[in-house]
């Protein structure tokens, strides 16, 4: 799997749930929530003030990590 800013939160989650970690380390912590499994990772990183792409650089290379 290839995470991009556009990616879902929830299809990220039921691909690969270790990577959890990645959106609560930046404050994201209403993961279960049906609103927050619906956005984009780009949408959730605009609402909390991160940075979208430095997100997605760090779940792609755990994934890559994992394979």
């Amino acid at each position: 799997m290839t995470v991009t800013k556009k990616s879902t939160i929830g299809d990220v989650l039921d691909a690969a749930p270790d990577t959890a970690v990645f959106f609560l380390e930046i404050g994201m912590h209403c993961l279960g929530c049906p609103n927050a499994r619906g956005e984009s990772i780009e949408d959730a990183c605009d609402v909390h003030g991160t940075d979208a792409d430095e997100l997605v650089e760090k779940i792609n290379a755990f994934l890559k990590e994992q394979e």
